[in-house]
């Protein structure tokens, strides 16, 4: 099955190392890199802005303020059968935007 033009068997985890950009001029620079399959799962286009939510030292919350709404349908009612990703821990709340 296909949700937002993503299979649905892809992969749940995918490891990345953290990258460093060292300069004689500038403080060193960290970079992750964006999986593919993840980008086009939730529709994050080049260029768009992001925020990231601290939740304790072993987790990052990634915060789209000016995300689109889906292009596709809403999820389909079997995938509320799916666990959650949080490890265990309850979903973090989802952010009203300002008004």
């Amino acid at each position: 099955m296909v949700l937002y033009g993503v299979p649905l068997t892809m992969q749940a985890k995918y490891p990345v190392k953290v990258q460093v950009v060292r300069s004689k001029t500038q403080a060193p620079r960290f970079h992750v890199n964006f999986p593919l399959p993840l980008a086009a799962a939730i529709g994050l286009e080049a260029g768009e802005s992001v925020e990231w939510e601290l939740l304790d030292r072993a987790e990052l919350h990634l915060i789209r303020p000016q995300a689109p709404p889906p292009k596709g349908r809403l999820r389909p009612s079997w995938t509320k059968q799916l666990p959650t990703p949080c490890h265990g821990r309850q979903a973090p709340r989802p952010r009203q935007k300002p008004q």
